[in-house]
């Protein structure tokens, strides 16, 4: 599983804690202004899983509680959840500031890989 992001992003790498902060929803802009759009998939997707535990090193459910801390104290949102990784692959590809995530097998040239430092 590989971080993706729109390819008009700047950023080529990206410290693991700052990827933690975005896909946390703490971190909403990029250091351009940009405003983040985090897409991901439910919960329970096993690419899901796999992403936050191998690159982000967090479980699944330590995500869903900082998501909800954010959610119900008023200081943030929920990431767009999307049904499959083609749709986050599609999505990222066409939004500016996007962030998602999918298997590197499945990056396309539509898109830029992250490289997590």
């Amino acid at each position: 599983m590989v971080a993706i992001t729109h390819p008009a992003t700047s950023e080529q790498a990206i410290p693991r804690a700052t990827l933690r902060a975005i896909f946390g929803m703490l971190l909403q802009k990029w250091p351009n202004n940009t405003a983040v759009r985090v897409f991901v998939l439910r919960d329970d997707a096993p690419e899901h899983a796999t992403f936050s535990k191998s690159v982000l090193q967090v479980f699944p459910h330590q995500l869903r509680l900082a998501w909800d801390r954010q959610v119900f104290s008023g200081q943030g949102q929920y990431p767009e959840q999307l049904a499959s990784t083609q749709e986050i692959l599609s999505r990222v590809a066409s939004t500016p500031g996007a962030m998602g995530y999918v298997k590197a097998s499945e990056v396309d040239h539509n898109v830029r890989v992250l490289q997590v430092r």
